[in-house]
C-alpha cells in the first residue's frame, strides 16, 4: 500500500507540471492578411492589409503575443487616404511596421494611386503622418530594415531585370538605402533576388521581403508561390545586407501545399511571414493562412496565424516535413500570460447597442468617408445611417458599416427602425465579399406595402430579387438575422420580438462568397447598409443593435 500511495502523487505532479496554457490560431481571425510585427521594449504591434476599406491599416497591441487589442488604424483621415474608385481588392497592400529611435514607421503600397509611401508616428495609437511618397520604389510589398549602424533600407518586390520575364510570375526583390529623417530613398537601386529560390524550377511571385540580423548573418525572408494554395515562405542569408544572398537548401520553411488536400480541418495558403524576437531570445513568426470548409473554398479571407521559429544550423525553421499548422499552441511567453482572452481569435463574440460616441474600431467602411452620412449622437442608443444614391456594387463610398466575418459558423443580428418611401429605398444587413458577390437582406416597400426582401448580386453590377415577404406595417420593430454554416447562409426576420421567419426554405450557397469563386484578396464582411439605389433621398435608417457570434469546431 505504501508503494502505491507514494507513486500516485508523483504521477499527479507530473500531469500538473506538463499542463501548459495554450492560445488559439488564428490569433486574428477573419480578414486580417499580410501581417507585419515589431517589438518595442515589452510591447508588440501588428499591422495588416486593409485594401479598399476605411480606415486603413488596423493596428493591434499585445504584451504577450497572445492577447491582442486593436488600438486604432494608421490611416484614419480622408487627407491621408483617398480610396475613391478603388475596387474592393485594390487600395492598401502589405504594410510593414518598424520602430527606430523614438519613431514608428509604416511603409506600404497604395495600388493605382500613388504607389509606395511611408508614414510615421511617435505613438502607435496615432496620429500618424500623411504619406510621404517614394516614387523611386517601383513595386509592391515594401519593407524597412534598420541596421546596427543606424543605416536604413527599403526592400520591395519589383519587375524582372530589363523588364523581361523568363517565365510567368518572374519577379525580383530589390533594395534602396533610406534616409529615415528626410524619408527619402538614396543611392542606387540594388537587385537582391532574381526570380526566387531556384530559377531552374521557375519560381513565381517572390514578394513580401523582410530582413533581420542574427549572429552576424543577414536573413532575408520572402513569400513565394503566389497568394493561393501554393503559397510559401522561403529564406536566404548573406554576410552583407546588400548580398549576395544564398537560398536555404531546405526551402520552403513554411508551406502546406504538399499535404493531403483531404486532411481534416486544414490550414492552407500559408506564407507572407514576419519574425519578431522576444526579450529572452525566442523567435516567433506571424503569417497568413486560410481555413477552407470545403475543397479550397473559404469565405473569411486570409487570417493571421502565429508559430514559434526554431534555429538549426544557422537557419530558421517554422514547419518541417508534413507538420501541419496547429490550431492550439503553447503560449510563447508563459511568464507573462496568466490567462488567454483574445477577442480576435477563436470563437468570437461582439455586441453593441450604439451607446458610445464613436464606433468600435472593428467597424469599417467601403472606401474613404468624406461626408457625415452616419451618426451615433443624433439619437442616443441608435446608429443613424442616411440613405444615399451610392450602392455597394459601385465604386464610391456607400452608406455601409462593416464588421468582418471571423468564423465560418456565425450569426449576425440587428434591429432596425426604417420606413421606405419608395421601392428604390432599402435598409438592412448585407454579407459582402465584393461588388459582384454579396447577399442583401433588407426592408423596403412594394405596391405601397412594407416588405422584407432578399437579394443576390449579379455580374452586371446590380441585384436580383431572391425572395420577398410582406410584413405588418403597424409593427415598427424589425429584427434581421443572417446565419452562416460553412456551405450556406440562412436569412431571417422577426417583428415585435416574435419568432424568426426564414426567407427561403434552403440556404443560399456560401461558395458564391468564397475567395475561390469571387476572387480577390479580402474576406467576407457583414454590413449595416442603406441605399436609395442611384436616386437622391433625404430618408434615414436607424439601427439600435448589432451582435456577432462565431463558433468553430476546432475551438470547442
Amino acid at each position: 500500500m505504501k508503494k502505491i500511495f507514494s507513486t500516485v502523487p508523483l504521477f499527479c505532479i507530473t500531469l500538473i507540471c506538463s499542463a501548459q496554457l495554450t492560445y488559439n490560431n488564428p490569433i486574428l481571425s477573419g480578414f486580417y492578411p499580410d501581417p507585419s510585427i515589431c517589438r518595442v521594449g515589452s510591447d508588440y504591434y501588428i499591422v495588416n492589409s486593409s485594401f479598399a476599406y476605411f480606415p486603413g491599416l488596423p493596428i493591434f497591441h499585445s504584451k504577450d503575443l497572445v492577447n491582442w487589442k486593436q488600438i486604432g488604424h494608421a490611416m484614419d483621415r480622408p487627407d491621408q487616404l483617398d480610396l475613391k474608385g478603388a475596387g474592393v481588392s485594390r487600395g492598401l497592400f502589405a504594410p510593414t511596421i518598424r520602430y527606430h529611435k523614438g519613431t514608428y514607421y509604416i511603409i506600404c503600397t497604395l495600388i493605382d494611386k500613388g504607389g509606395n509611401f511611408v508614414i510615421t508616428a511617435k505613438d502607435p495609437k496615432g496620429p500618424w503622418s500623411n504619406p510621404v511618397w517614394l516614387k523611386e520604389v517601383n513595386g509592391i510589398d515594401p519593407s524597412l530594415y534598420f541596421d546596427d549602424n543606424d543605416k536604413a533600407y527599403v526592400l520591395f518586390n519589383s519587375i524582372p531585370p530589363n523588364n523581361i520575364s523568363l517565365h510567368n510570375g518572374h519577379r525580383t526583390i530589390r533594395m534602396f538605402e533610406f534616409d529615415a529623417v528626410s524619408l527619402k530613398v538614396t543611392g542606387e537601386e540594388k537587385l537582391l533576388i532574381n526570380g526566387g529560390t531556384d530559377m531552374a524550377k521557375k519560381p513565381v511571385w517572390i514578394e513580401g521581403p523582410h530582413v533581420f540580423k542574427k549572429d552576424g548573418w543577414y536573413y532575408l525572408i520572402c513569400a513565394e508561390g503566389g497568394t493561393g494554395y501554393n503559397h510559401s515562405e522561403v529564406v536566404f542569408r548573406s554576410k552583407a545586407v546588400d548580398g549576395s544572398y544564398i537560398s536555404y537548401e531546405k526551402n520552403p520553411i513554411l508551406t502546406q501545399r504538399h499535404l493531403d488536400t483531404a486532411r481534416k480541418k486544414p490550414v492552407t495558403t500559408t506564407g507572407h511571414a514576419d519574425f519578431v524576437e522576444t526579450p529572452d531570445g525566442k523567435w516567433v513568426a506571424v503569417f497568413l493562412g486560410c481555413r477552407p470548409y470545403e475543397a479550397d473554398h473559404y469565405n473569411i479571407g486570409r487570417e493571421t496565424f502565429m508559430a514559434p521559429v526554431k534555429w538549426e544550423g544557422g537557419w530558421p525553421h517554422i514547419l518541417e516535413g508534413n507538420e501541419e499548422v496547429k490550431y492550439q499552441c503553447p503560449v510563447p511567453i508563459p511568464s507573462l500570460t496568466k490567462k488567454v482572452n483574445n477577442p480576435f481569435g477563436g470563437n468570437a463574440y461582439f455586441s453593441t447597442e450604439f451607446n458610445e460616441e464613436k464606433l468600435d474600431a472593428r467597424f469599417m467602411f467601403l472606401r474613404t468617408v468624406t461626408e457625415p452620412w452616419y451618426s451615433l449622437t443624433e439619437k442616443k442608443g441608435w446608429l443613424r445611417i442616411g440613405l444615399r444614391k451610392e450602392t455597394c456594387y459601385g465604386k464610391e463610398n456607400p452608406s455601409f458599416v462593416a464588421f468582418r466575418q471571423q468564423n465560418h459558423n456565425s450569426t449576425v443580428t440587428t434591429s432596425l427602425d426604417f420606413t421606405a418611401g419608395a421601392v428604390n429605398e432599402k435598409a438592412g444587413i448585407v454579407v459582402f465579399q465584393n461588388e459582384t458577390h454579396f447577399y442583401y437582406l433588407c426592408k423596403s416597400v412594394n405596391n405601397g406595402r412594407p416588405v422584407v426582401e432578399l437579394y443576390q448580386s449579379a455580374k452586371d453590377s446590380s441585384m436580383v430579387l431572391v425572395a420577398s415577404k410582406d410584413i405588418d406595417a403597424s409593427v415598427k420593430e424589425l429584427s434581421l438575422k443572417i446565419e452562416s454554416g460553412n456551405s450556406a447562409y440562412l436569412f431571417y426576420f422577426s417583428q415585435g420580438g416574435k419568432s424568426w421567419i426564414l426567407m427561403t426554405k434552403e440556404g443560399l450557397d456560401a461558395k458564391f462568397l468564397s475567395t475561390k469563386t469571387a476572387g480577390g484578396f479580402v474576406g467576407a464582411v457583414y454590413a449595416l447598409y442603406a441605399t436609395s439605389s442611384g436616386k437622391e433621398s433625404a430618408n434615414k435608417a436607424w439601427f439600435n443593435r448589432f451582435a456577432y457570434k462565431g463558433t468553430d469546431e476546432v475551438f470547442k
